[in-house]
């Protein structure tokens, strides 16, 4: 092969490996703290993105219920309402005949309604107007000519249910503590985003520790192996040693390969977490501090009892119960409705003629529904009813009991890990000194292998101690975020544009 077809299978071979691994040579390094990982979540995690459609839906939901509380104008119309049938028609002499129809209808309607919520009643202002248009030319359905007008300039009416089960009431009480749960559960679902990142991040941080201790393990063991096999030629140490000198170097090596699994692994969930794609390489800053913060449980009690969402839900259960307490009450015994209505109407051939000099009409009804023999179906009804809500009450009181003595054993936990961290931090420190001067000591001689050995576990599960005293730390401080909807750094109930999330 000459030099120029050789320089042609080079370019080929690396433009080959360019595009099956743009990675290599276009990985974008991120250098994250914790508190930005957590600010990215926020925004770009799906977990964020999911709880932000869940509230609107509620809101949505919210709105449409008390949309039923206002005034609604409506139009409603037929254009047109073809028929072609026979009609019976009894003439003036009495005598009755069948006479096929061929008719056009149109109508419009106008009307404004209102439900009264405190009564369950309904109050409506309507206009209307009838056009029907006679194709077959059977006149005697119209005083004059094909087309006949029908008005009703105003009506005013309203229907006020008697004895009966008032959803507009229970929906007035329901859907305000519903959607005041959706939003305390919307801060809720962030703080499981933060405490997701926090485990990710943590995940991430344990798995480059491990990474760097399986490195830095190789270095000393491959350093320390070298020594050994020319300390055991000039006889100081047995075979025995050496051997475990060998073994420690080759356990160093496949440590390296699980800490290289492992660390990909993490950098995976959170990247995937985090909305990046494979082009991005994470690379996390370890806190060095945490806030100097002491809880007080009085103060996790009180907003935990306004703010948890849970709190907010059992009480929506309650009040949901009494709902169905009350409806299964009313359908057990009479019930009925009244209407009434007053307007004016006229007709005619043309348009101005339907509102010419109108008539006055009314109307009132009363209907009624008695159960006479159901077999004691409604009372059944009521007293499964009663019994739900029975049991949904001391179900509510149990779950909040319970979940205010984990309350106070999380508020306690939490203030003892300042103190963890700090130990953690010192035996890290402890165990890493302790590890150079064993080694130091095993250069020389004065110790054997094990002591070595020893040493280097102290310093490698201190080290990862230290990661996981902070993981609980953060985990413990974002649980009572979650569980109180309270910032105890900045003393404030957590808090969120609402009005921007349903934009």
């Amino acid at each position: 092969m000459n030099n120029s077809a050789m320089r042609r299978t080079v370019f080929l071979f690396f433009a080959i490996i360019l595009t099956v691994c743009p990675e290599i040579n276009s990985q974008e390094i991120k250098r994250l703290t914790l508190d930005e990982v957590i600010a990215l979540s926020e925004t770009q995690s799906p977990n964020a993105m999911m709880a932000t459609h869940r509230f609107r839906s509620s809101y949505w939901e919210y709105r449409s219920s008390m949309a039923e509380f206002r005034p609604s104008l409506t139009l409603d119309g037929t254009l047109p309402d073809y028929a072609r049938k026979y009609e019976r028609h009894v003439s003036d002499s009495g005598k009755v005949s069948y006479v096929e129809t061929n008719t056009l209808q149109s109508y419009l309607s106008l009307s404004l309604s209102q439900n009264i919520g405190l009564t369950g009643g309904n109050l409506y202002l309507m206009s209307d107007l009838l056009r029907l248009d006679d194709l077959a030319n059977n006149s005697f359905s119209f005083t004059d000519g094909k087309t006949e007008y029908t008005s009703h300039p105003i009506s005013i009416g309203f229907k006020q249910p008697i004895l009966k089960y008032n959803e507009l009431r229970w929906q007035k009480k329901i859907a305000p503590l519903k959607y005041e749960e959706a939003k305390k559960t919307y801060l809720s679902n962030i703080e499981a985003v933060h405490l997701t990142a926090v485990k990710y991040f943590f995940n991430l941080a344990l798995a480059q520790i491990n990474s760097q201790i399986a490195e830095a393990n190789m270095h000393n063991a491959d350093t320390l192996y070298k020594i050994a096999k020319g300390r055991y030629n000039l006889g100081p140490i047995s075979e025995n040693e050496l051997l475990q000198m060998q073994l420690s170097y080759l356990n160093a090596g496949t440590a390296i390969n699980e800490a290289q699994i492992n660390l990909r692994d993490s950098e995976l969930k959170l990247r995937s977490f985090l909305g990046y794609n494979e082009n991005v390489k994470i690379e996390l800053i370890i806190p060095s501090e945490i806030p100097s913060l002491e809880v007080e449980m009085a103060q996790v009690l009180k907003y935990a009892e306004e703010n948890n969402p849970d709190l907010i839900g059992f009480q929506r259960d309650i009040l949901e119960a009494q709902s169905s307490v009350a409806k299964a009450k009313a359908e057990k015994g009479l019930s009925g409705d009244i209407t009434a209505s007053y307007g004016l109407r006229q007709w005619g051939t043309r348009v101005p003629d339907a509102y010419k000099d109108p008539d006055d009409a009314q109307s009132v009804g009363l209907t009624f529904t008695l159960p006479i023999i159901d077999w004691g179906q409604g009372r059944g009804k009521y007293k499964m009813a009663k019994s739900a809500l029975e049991l949904t009450q001391v179900q509510a009181d149990q779950s909040r009991i319970d979940m205010l003595q984990q309350i106070m054993l999380d508020v306690q936990q939490f203030n003892l890990q300042d103190d963890q961290v700090m130990i953690a931090a010192k035996s890290d420190t402890v165990a890493a000194k302790m590890f150079m001067v064993t080694k130091q000591r095993f250069l020389i001689g004065k110790i054997d292998v094990l002591e070595l050995n020893n040493a280097d576990t102290k310093k490698d599960s201190n080290r990862r101690a230290y990661i996981e005293a902070l993981n609980n730390y953060w985990t413990y401080f974002y649980n009572l975020r979650a569980v109180a909807l309270f910032d105890f750094v900045k003393q404030k109930p957590l808090d969120a544009d609402y009005r921007g999330l349903v934009k």
